[in-house]
């Protein structure tokens, strides 16, 4: 199943950092939101692998928006 990463807040996907397939650590960046002028980077809530990527730069995603899917085991 995996973990889910979800938006926190209502933005535009201004780049994303990490490839699928990428072994991440927790706290790692994983796409950078950009709202009213702010970076808001979204981090890896666990170590794993990142399996699923969901989101693309300019993109706009929605808060609760599936970002990322990560295989902690």
């Amino acid at each position: 199943m995996g973990i889910e990463v979800r938006a926190e807040i209502t933005a535009n996907v201004w780049q994303v950092v990490a490839e699928v397939g990428q072994m991440v650590a927790e706290g790692d960046e994983l796409v950078i939101l950009e709202s009213m002028k702010m970076e808001i980077p979204v981090e890896a809530p666990v170590s794993g692998t990142l399996t699923e990527l969901h989101v693309e730069p300019e993109q706009q995603v929605q808060e609760g928006d599936l970002i990322a899917l990560i295989d902690d085991a």
